[in-house]
């Protein structure tokens, strides 16, 4: 199963992984919120839905998903509302002080912080229609007649896995050493208002798409 078309999947996941997007705002909203430990959880989160989106194009169900409007549709609005209710988590954060842009909160409900960090990765990229088309779309051109679908299709989730892990990876590292000389709470608030903002309109844009 590791031929030419492989490499050229890996070509086309890599340039998909660093774009700009819903899943890299919520990592950097994230970090910001608690540490890099909070962006890699957010990032397992992310890259395990992709595995979900594979099995579902593999077996046939994506297909539903585009021939059904009203299917389509209720999926769509979930991830836009999903997509702006984080927004609105970091938005209110800027308007009601709170000690989360304290570098040195209490960190005695930080499992529970991870587990959340991790579910919002996870709800983020499986209530996202477009990524469920992309998978759709991309993964059958990629595999033979003659491929195993399934296997090959978990493959190459897991090539993609593989390089969203390394992207947003280092992306929370980065941007935890990048805080580091943040000292001022009110650009800290800027910045998660900005990571809100985008949130919510990437939602809002994903629900008036056509």
């Amino acid at each position: 199963m590791f031929d030419s078309q492989v490499l050229a999947f890996t070509l086309v996941a890599a340039a998909v992984t660093v774009s700009p997007g819903a899943d890299t705002m919520l990592v950097l909203r994230n970090v910001l919120r608690g540490s890099r430990r909070d962006g890699i959880v957010t990032t397992f989160g992310i890259c395990s839905g992709l595995f979900v989106h594979a099995l579902l194009s593999a077996v046939g169900l994506s297909v539903i998903l585009m021939h059904s409007a009203a299917l389509f549709t209720l999926v769509k609005t979930a991830g836009a509302l999903y997509l702006m209710w984080l927004g609105w988590q970091s938005l209110r954060n800027v308007i009601r002080p709170s000690d989360n842009f304290n570098l040195d909160a209490n960190i005695k409900n930080k499992t529970n912080t991870l587990q959340r960090s991790f579910w919002e990765g996870f709800l983020n990229n499986i209530l996202n229609p477009k990524v469920a088309v992309f998978y759709l779309a991309l993964l059958p051109q990629f595999i033979k007649p003659t491929d195993p679908v399934v296997a090959k299709s978990i493959l190459l989730a897991g090539i993609h896995y593989i390089l969203g892990i390394i992207w947003l990876v280092s992306l929370s590292f980065f941007i935890d050493q990048a805080r580091r000389f943040i000292v001022k709470s009110s650009v800290r608030r800027r910045l998660d208002g900005l990571c809100g903002a985008i949130l919510m309109g990437l939602g809002l844009r994903l629900v008036c798409d056509d």
